[in-house]
């Protein structure tokens, strides 16, 4: 199973599901410009949310998403605020996490599809537990963050410690 994270060779099916939101989004007029430019993120000093971002995507040879919507552009700075991982127990946190910072049926509908893979997976099912992802909508409940409005682009310069804490977003 790929991460829900873009990377060098995506597998077909997950390509066809992130070419479907591109052109659902750009219907409705959601679509913007590449914001995440990884190159420029992996010029910024060590600690910053910014270069953090950039670590995480080089640590799992994923390629920052380029296309889209912005909340969509913006998914692997959630997991580098976070600490979740890019299996699908920690796309599954993800999307709990949002449910909990703000409620939208698209991360409703991920997190079960989600939960569908883990189910059919007993590698994913033996690490399971609905106490992680309680406690991962709860960190989101609790945070200040909210996703459609976040300007990352504004923060990477700043310590990632920095970051997380003016979205109150505790460690888990």
């Amino acid at each position: 199973m790929q991460p829900l994270t873009a990377s060098p060779n995506p597998t077909p099916r997950l390509q066809q599901f992130l070419n479907l939101v591109d052109r659902i989004t750009e219907v409705q007029g959601h679509n913007v410009s590449q914001i995440v430019d990884v190159e420029k993120l992996r010029s910024l000093p060590t600690g910053t949310f910014g270069r953090n971002w950039a670590d995480f995507l080089d640590e799992r040879n994923l390629k920052p998403f380029t296309t889209g919507a912005r909340r969509k552009q913006l998914h692997d700075g959630v997991h580098v605020l976070t600490g979740y991982n890019t299996d699908p127990i920690g796309e599954a946190e993800v999307q709990a996490f949002l449910l909990g910072a703000k409620f939208t049926l698209s991360n409703l509908v991920l997190g079960l599809g989600l939960l569908r893979i883990i189910y059919r997976n007993l590698n994913y099912q033996q690490k399971f537990s609905w106490n992680r992802l309680w406690q991962a909508y709860q960190r989101g409940r609790h945070s200040h963050f909210n996703p459609d409005t976040w300007q990352p682009e504004l923060l990477w310069d700043l310590p990632s410690n920095d970051v997380r804490a003016l979205f109150s977003i505790v460690e888990s």
